[in-house]
């Protein structure tokens, strides 16, 4: 520090301050928000960490400045956080006859309330659907009221269902033998799940979309919230995340089926939330077959990967894509899926 003049020393200082609490998220993952709102709330923003840290190596880097070292040492630490956020390169789809794919994709009450375009709505994201025909379709803030029909589905949740929360559809090509919903008190989310028959096997599918933020993604409004509001509103939500979580794990531990789960976590893949999810058993979709960031949540601060594909360690990745339409906040997300 003592070559360095002040203008760099105030640099370092900052870039000991991001490198810390970068340093602090890797363990963010094993902290309950009940045991630490306040602190989880720091996992939305782990990519701006870590493309803040890469911007610091750099440029000490081309400074010839030892001071590169710190940032350096932190990315280096946490070099599986930088696979969860960006892949390199996409694995090529690998085409089986057994192949079949699942699609996920919160749709936004078709844009009811019109905040993109009006020529967005049920027809357009209909017409998405169809002309990619995944096998298995989960959806997450589907209007029940608005209901929508495909040719050669099955489906469950996609009309109205006595005692059963709307906002979740599931559709499949296959049969459905078996399907139910799991109510988080408190709210209007839930999870739902189907039983579906692929030839000789029988898979459950679960799709459920976590408690929300509700956090403004428009800068101007965002910039009327106060920081102790944001945290305090963020940590509230995380601690109900974690309540809901935990009522559809001890669900999940019922079913001896190969499972496959999808939604809108409304988390990233560096909280505590997603960590309880995956767990040991299962495989991110993305993580094995995706490029690029994966972005799946337009967020305009950095892209935030928020819905997820995830399956048993019993099935192979052969493809994942991430489509970049504009039909709702968020962009719908496929995987190309195979049972051993």
């Amino acid at each position: 520090m003592k070559k360095l003049k002040f203008g760099s020393k105030i640099l370092f200082v900052i870039n000991s301050l991001i490198a810390f609490l970068l340093l602090i998220s890797y363990v963010l993952p094993y902290i309950p928000p009940k045991s630490f709102a306040t602190l989880s709330v720091l996992s939305l923003g782990v990519p701006l960490l870590i493309i803040s840290n890469i911007i610091f190596f750099v440029f000490w880097l081309l400074r010839l400045k030892k001071q590169f070292i710190l940032s350096l040492v932190v990315l280096l630490l946490g070099w599986n956080y930088i696979s969860l956020m960006y892949k390199f390169s996409a694995s090529e789809v690998v085409v089986e006859d057994s192949n079949f794919s699942v699609m996920s994709f919160n749709v936004r009450v078709f844009n009811k309330f019109e905040w993109l375009p009006k020529n967005i709505d049920k027809n357009s994201i209909i017409e998405f659907i169809e002309n990619n025909e995944a096998d298995i379709i989960c959806l997450q803030e589907y209007p029940r009221g608005q209901r929508m029909s495909l040719k050669g589905y099955y489906s469950f949740n996609a009309t109205y269902k006595k005692g059963i929360k709307g906002g979740q559809a599931i559709f499949s090509k296959f049969p459905i033998v078996n399907s139910g919903s799991l109510e988080f008190p408190h709210t209007n989310n839930n999870a739902i799940y189907a039983d579906i028959v692929k030839q000789k096997d029988t898979i459950r599918v679960y799709t459920f979309h976590l408690q929300s933020s509700g956090i403004e993604t428009d800068v101007e409004k965002l910039k009327e919230e106060t920081s102790e509001h944001l945290f305090k509103q963020v940590g509230a939500t995380f601690k109900a995340q974690q309540d809901q979580v935990e009522l559809f794990l001890a669900h999940k531990a019922k079913c001896h089926y190969k499972t496959i789960i999808t939604g809108d976590f409304n988390n990233t893949a560096y909280s505590y939330i997603y960590r309880k999810v995956k767990g040991d058993d299962l495989i991110d979709a993305f993580e094995e077959a995706g490029s690029g960031f994966g972005r799946t949540y337009d967020f305009k601060f950095f892209p935030m990967r928020i819905d997820f594909i995830l399956a048993d360690e019993d099935f192979t990745v052969n493809g994942y894509k991430t489509f970049d339409v504009k039909l709702s906040d968020h962009y719908p997300i496929k995987a190309i899926l195979k049972l051993h």
